[in-house]
């Protein structure tokens, strides 16, 4: 045998690809592992269009901040093994710086545009996907430009890569409230903004599903419309970021602990890998 059970575990670590795979590789290049790596990577390639249909579950939320912008994305993959490896985590955090410098907030221009080597990002993706032997996909990106701002990573467990992301965009820099914010946004997973926010479809969706409800539950006709108005307002305190009770002090609202910050939120991003 040409190669040890130390080289296998370095090829395993560098490509995400399975035991098999990268004892094939090792036996094939006579235990070369720069040989190896080229030979998972090319076998890999030719799986690529096989992988497309498959479930990505797993990945990473990676975000940079710096002056007045910030950045995050999501990079999945089909299992946490991959998630979880150094080859798998490079690939993102090279998406990242360059999600920086760009500061592209188009998904597919994104995609297409060209790092410092050259090479497109879903070259550099599509390469991942072929040496780590299963589908990765950049799913979503966002830029927060020209404001003050903050970030929060969450990790589900200790042994995983950020799975939970947080931006936001503040009106003036203030490290403690930023992070609280970001904390509960988190946590709490509101959809909107404010109420304002909130789109008129889906209240009138939830004012008529309150109707109903009321009326099978045998309410008095003419307690129905508060009763209906009163369930839209819950509603939107579930949802609206700014309506919400704050985490840290659910006697307060998410728009009161900001106003006594003399702060406010103009727009925020959650990502949750997977969701």
């Amino acid at each position: 045998m040409s190669y040890s059970a130390a080289d296998v575990r370095r090829l395993r670590e560098a490509t995400a690809a399975g035991m098999v795979d990268c004892k094939r590789a090792l036996v094939e290049s006579a235990g070369d592992f720069d040989k190896a790596v080229e030979i998972i990577r090319v076998k890999g390639l030719k799986g690529v269009t096989k992988r497309e249909g498959r479930a990505t579950s797993n990945g990473l939320i990676a975000a940079k901040s710096e002056g007045d912008t910030s950045v995050m994305l999501e990079l999945d993959c089909e299992t946490d093994f991959v998630a979880k490896g150094e080859r798998f985590q490079a690939v993102a955090n090279e998406l990242l710086e360059h999600l920086f410098v760009s500061k592209q907030k188009d998904l597919a221009a994104f995609l297409a545009s060209k790092l410092a080597t050259g090479k497109a990002v879903q070259e550099l993706i599509d390469e991942a996907n072929a040496t780590m032997g299963e589908k990765v996909e950049l799913r979503r990106l966002a830029v927060i430009q020209g404001t003050a701002n903050a970030q929060y990573l969450h990790r589900t467990s200790p042994d995983l890569p950020p799975q939970v992301g947080v931006l936001v965009a503040l009106a003036r820099a203030d490290a403690v409230i930023g992070k609280d914010i970001a904390q509960h946004i988190a946590a709490f997973a509101p959809q909107y903004l404010d109420r304002a926010s909130v789109p008129s479809e889906a209240i009138d969706h939830e004012r008529k599903v309150a109707q109903e409800t009321a009326k099978n539950e045998g309410k008095p006709e003419e307690a129905i419309a508060k009763i209906t108005e009163g369930r839209v307002t819950g509603f939107i305190k579930e949802v609206a970021l700014l309506e919400q009770a704050y985490a840290k002090d659910l006697k307060r609202s998410v728009a009161a602990v900001l106003s006594e910050a003399q702060n406010s939120v103009s727009a925020f991003y959650r990502f949750r890998v997977g969701q």
